[in-house]
Order: structure tokens, then sequence, then C-alpha cells
């Protein structure tokens, strides 16, 4: 990251990485994952809608596997759309089902509607996993449209768990979320889906009052609600920085109020992180650190290398993603950085004798204000004894 923060033309790695991006885009499916809070948002009926759409444009849609638990409305959406017959699977003498994943990629449809993305197949299967039956099909080149719940990213199971007090036991690997082409949040307000549970619309009879005590108390929802919200939110800023990347996009785009916090080799780091990491929690966004490394580090002493390393660490226990990038003009590297992680705030300290805060050569801080004239600068007066 040390070439010039003016050159607008992508480097040969990034230039290549997008070429391969798009050869693989070329090649494989489309996933649409449909995600809810909890059981009974209407996740399926949401995608067998869409999927009605789209056949009544001309798509070639067929069910792999959609699951309706006996709910009417549900049954009632499937309606003319085609279905690849389940596979029979005898694990331990009993016959189950799962999804013909071979029948599906023989029938080669245009658009595939796989429920439950989490769910774990019977035993003996060909995949453990059905998100992995999915991978197959994408790799073919047919889309899936799937559906999926906020408790089962294993990155928030254990999060979930904590919050309801129920076991998350199916879980699905993040990366595979990511690799989504589109997550469409199903949203329901946590007092409208109880409702439906009580009247029978999720759960019969005792088990929708038993789901009411227990996993679907409001209280729960509201903060399941939140974690889905965020999740996509999350996305949505991923998508859009890609996007700014290959168009050669510069401008930092209101997305976000993200947060850059520069540090140095000295005590008064902390004090900028504490400040960044205030910011960062006002703006419910992300908290990043910022170190440059200039040529004379390498002649840093013992004790400069101690209180740098004690400030990244320290801006890791604030849950800060840490930066450390190699540049001989301070300033233009941290306009650079900002540009590329689309930061809306940059937090820099003046009044120390610093390469990077000692305002007395106009340099920095100064220089800063006049590149990156589109980011928030907070300059934190510092004291002599920080």
């Amino acid at each position: 990251m040390t070439q010039r923060h003016d050159d607008s033309r992508p480097s040969p790695e990034k230039f290549l990485s997008r070429l391969l991006r798009e050869e693989q885009q070329g090649k494989r499916g489309r996933l649409r994952i449909y995600l809810g809070m909890a059981p009974g948002v209407g996740k399926t009926y949401a995608m067998l809608m869409e999927a009605h759409r789209r056949k009544a444009q001309g798509v070639d849609v067929v069910i792999g596997l959609v699951e309706t638990y006996g709910r009417a409305k549900t049954q009632e959406a499937i309606g003319d759309l085609p279905i690849i017959p389940r596979k029979q699977v005898t694990y331990q003498g009993v016959t189950l089902e799962e999804m013909d994943t071979e029948a599906v990629i023989a029938r080669r449809p245009q658009l595939v509607l796989v429920d439950e993305l989490a769910h774990t197949n019977v035993p003996g299967s060909k995949w453990e996993k059905r998100w992995m039956d999915v991978e197959e099909i994408l790799k073919t080149g047919l889309s899936v449209f799937t559906t999926v719940n906020i408790q089962h990213l294993e990155s928030l199971a254990d999060v979930v768990e904590s919050i309801t007090g129920a076991p998350v036991r199916e879980r699905l690997p993040d990366h595979v979320v990511d690799k989504a082409d589109e997550i469409q949040l199903v949203d329901m307000a946590p007092g409208a889906l109880r409702q439906r549970i009580q009247e029978g619309s999720v759960y019969p009879g005792e088990r929708a009052q038993q789901a009411l005590r227990q996993f679907f108390r409001e209280g729960n929802l509201t903060a399941l609600r939140e974690l889905s919200l965020r999740r996509v939110a999350t996305t949505a800023e991923k998508d859009l920085e890609q996007y700014m990347r290959d168009h050669q996009v510069e401008a930092v785009w209101p997305a976000g109020d993200r947060v850059l916090v520069c540090i140095d080799p000295h005590a008064h780091g902390q004090h900028l992180l504490r400040r960044g990491w205030q910011m960062a929690k006002g703006f419910q966004s992300d908290l990043i650190a910022l170190f440059v490394e200039e040529p004379s580090w390498a002649k840093a002493s013992p004790e400069e290398r101690r209180v740098l390393a004690e400030n990244l660490r320290f801006a890791e226990d604030l849950g800060a993603r840490v930066l450390r990038v190699q540049g001989s003009d301070v300033a233009a590297t941290i306009t650079k950085v900002a540009r590329e992680e689309n930061i809306g705030n940059i937090v820099i300290g003046f009044g120390q004798k610093s390469s990077l805060l000692d305002m007395t050569k106009t340099s920095t801080l100064q220089k800063l204000l006049r590149l990156a004239t589109d980011i928030d600068i907070h300059a934190v007066p510092l004291k002599r004894q920080d």
C-alpha cells in the first residue's frame, strides 16, 4: 500500500482479482438468501411469491425442496410451481426424505427453490449439510433461492443462545452467506409475529403457547430482529464498497460513519482510541485503528516499539480492526486508506512532538485537511504530559 495516493488506476493484483471474480460469477449460479429473525416471519412465503413472479416472466423455476410445516398459506403459495420429487433415504430402519440434488441438476432449470439452508442431511446422504447441496447446484450454473433464520449463522449462534437460552444445533458457516449475491430481509415487528403465533398460524395448539413463553418472548424477538438488521446492513455496505472498487470511485459515499483513529508509538494513543470508540459506538459503526509505518520506523527505540504494541493491543481490546501500513507520506497514506475503507470520520491528535502529530511542522494535520476534504477530520488536542 505504498503507491502514490493520486494514482487512480487499479493495481494489477486488484484488476486480476476483479477479472477472476467476474469470470466466476459468469459460470456460477446466483444465490439469493431470504433471511428472517425467527420462524414464522414469512421467508418461505416471500420466496414462493417471487418465484411465481419469475415464472410469469418466463423463467424456468422448480422447487428442489420446500417445507410447509402444515401451514395452509404456505401450501397454497406453492400453486403450480413444478416440484422435483424428494429422494428416499433409509437410516436405522427409518425412511426419510431429502432433496434429490442429482435430479435437480439433471432437470436443468434456471432457478431452484431450496428451503432451510442450515438443515443437516440424513446420515448417509452425499453431503452432510443442505448448504453443500446448494453449493453443488450453484457450481453447475443454476441459480438458487433459499431461506435461513439469523440464529443459524455460526458467528451469531452463541450470541443467540445467550439471548434466548435455547441451544442452536443447526449452524451455517458465515462464508456461505458472505458469498450470496443478494440477501433479502423478511422483516416483521415482534408484536406482529407473536400475534401470528397466538392465532395458530405458525404452530398448533399448546405448542404455540409454549413457543410464546420461551423462544418467542418479545425481548428475544427484538434482539433477534436487531441482529438481522445489522447483518443485512453490513452486507449492503460491503456490496457498496465492492462497487466503488470495481468502478474506481474515490469519493467517500455516505453509506456509514466508520471511524478511523490514527495512532503512533506514544501514550496518548489510548486517549485517541477511546475518543474514536465513543464516536463509533454513537454512530453504531466500525472502528479502525491505523499506524503508518514511515521509513524512519526502522530506527525506532525499544520503548517506542513497546508503547506501539500496547496501543495496538488496546485497539484490539476495544474491538477495532488494526491496520499497519507502510508509507513515506503520512497524510497521503491516511487519506488513501480512508478512501479504500470508505471512512467517514478520521480521529487524529495534535500538539505532541512526533512525526505524525507535530503541529510545529505544519505538515500531517494540515495536509490531511487539504487532501481529505470530503471526510470529517476530528483533531484532538493533546496535553504535553500525554
